[in-house]
């Protein structure tokens, strides 16, 4: 039988055990950070030198030289080429899905003129180059290429560099393909830690970007907080998370599969379902214990389910809505008879999955919502990843004579207020002389 945590709301100690199975530590410890500060110091210092040393001490292959580290465009082309009808349509689908909800989440300009001729607005410029990390291997994810890539190139992205290491010199044919798919400027055979440096600062073969994107291992994470200022970054993500509220009328043996989804991940990962039918809470961990053994990562599931996985019984669906405001989830599947005015109680969620047929595992491929999510209960301040994050905003200020007159008064008072005597000056001067 899988050990499975079973909470009640009427439960005397409910709260401390929520916090306890919610904890969730993402600090690296210290010899990862020591090592991680080794890294961005040698390849700040030794540009290419050290790319390459550290891709033949831990990629186990050796680059005669730095240009044996860029992919080229060909190889990207052959990639796709040679892919499965089957697997390049679907590719193609969920590219296309993908750009199509990009498409909706563009920023605009905008401006607006007062009375006295005045403008203000806002002006939305697209950065100029972004780097994707992409884990490399056997562990890869051609869904996370298309979700990272194709919003920086719908935001107007001109230069995108993936990063993605080959160990022992294997790559990955569905990520070169996705990439090609993405609209990849650039790909260079290089992982860990001393990809994210050579992003964030520059070396000879690899420009310098504005932003980093795309999962990795703990070495990753830690060296895109590290560079955070240097660069921007997405996020510091930490393991994957699905919250599930039902109402009892789902088949039971979906949900034990949807909490599979996400505990197939890594032994970290969280899965939780909220019901408010005890006898229901039996049914699905019945499931459960039948699905088990049918499953090939069972060993993964197994240790993610005992270690942060719940069935959580509520009083009702008011409390559920409640529970799941508090955990703010990365997933939230509403598996209920009537989901919409369940969602728009939700207040704190990355994505959210409406209905007994909108299976989580949909959202990570190709419905067309990024699947770049918050959290760690992150969800309470942070968005999922969209073409917002490729894009910045400047303010237009224009002053017409009239307004610089009127602004300038302002300015000067508040400004002499402060002590700043030149910034109030600076407006006094265009104060016209004939004002009254």
């Amino acid at each position: 039988m899988a050990e499975i945590t079973r909470l009640s709301t009427l439960d005397a100690d409910f709260d401390l055990r929520l916090d306890a199975l919610l904890a969730w530590e993402s600090v690296s410890d210290a010899q990862v950070g020591e090592t991680v500060q080794a890294i961005l110091h040698a390849v700040r210092t030794r540009g290419d030198a050290a790319l390459v040393d550290y891709t033949a001490r831990f990629d186990r292959w050796e680059p005669a030289s730095a240009a044996d580290l860029e992919i080229p465009r060909e190889r990207l082309v052959a990639a796709w080429d040679g892919l499965d009808p089957a697997q390049r349509s679907a590719l193609e689908l969920a590219a296309s899905r993908i750009r199509a909800y990009a498409e909706h989440q563009k920023l605009a300009d905008w401006s607006y003129r007062e009375s006295d001729g005045t403008l203000l607005g806002q002006q939305v410029r697209p950065l100029d180059r972004v780097g994707l990390y992409v884990p490399g291997g056997k562990a890869a994810y051609p869904s996370s290429v298309l979700m990272n890539a194709i919003p920086a190139k719908v935001a107007g992205v001109p230069e995108l560099i993936m990063v993605v290491p080959t160990p022992a010199g294997e790559q990955n044919e569905l990520v070169l393909a996705a990439a090609q798919a993405a609209g990849v400027d650039r790909v260079l055979a290089i992982g860990g830690a001393q990809a994210v440096a050579a992003l964030a600062y520059g070396t000879e073969r690899v420009p310098a970007v504005d932003k980093i994107v795309g999962p990795g291992n703990i070495y990753v994470a830690t060296a895109k907080r590290a560079v955070f200022g240097q660069v921007g970054i997405d996020m510091v993500a930490g393991p994957s998370e699905i919250l599930i509220l039902c109402d009892g009328g789902t088949d039971p043996d979906w949900i034990a599969m949807d909490l599979f989804s996400q505990a197939e991940h890594d032994e970290d990962a969280q899965s939780i379902l909220v019901a408010w039918e005890a006898a229901y809470l039996d049914r699905v961990a019945e499931s459960i214990d039948r699905l088990l053994p049918t499953m090939e990562r069972r060993a993964i599931i197994e240790t993610a389910l005992r270690e942060r996985g719940a069935l959580i019984l509520a009083r009702d669906p008011e409390e559920a809505v409640a529970i799941a405001n508090r955990i703010a989830p990365e997933h939230l599947e509403l598996s209920v008879a009537d989901p919409e005015p369940m969602a728009a109680q939700i207040r704190h969620a990355g994505a959210i999955f409406l209905g007994r047929h909108t299976a989580e595992a949909l959202g990570d491929y190709c419905a067309g919502p990024n699947h770049v999510l918050p959290t760690s209960r992150t969800a309470r301040f942070s968005s999922p990843l969209g073409v917002y994050d490729f894009q910045k905003r400047s303010s237009l200020i224009l002053a017409s004579p009239r307004g610089a007159t009127g602004l300038g008064r302002t300015a000067s008072l508040l400004a002499r207020g402060e002590g700043l005597t030149a910034h109030a000056r600076s407006a006094e001067y265009r104060i016209a002389s004939d004002a009254g």
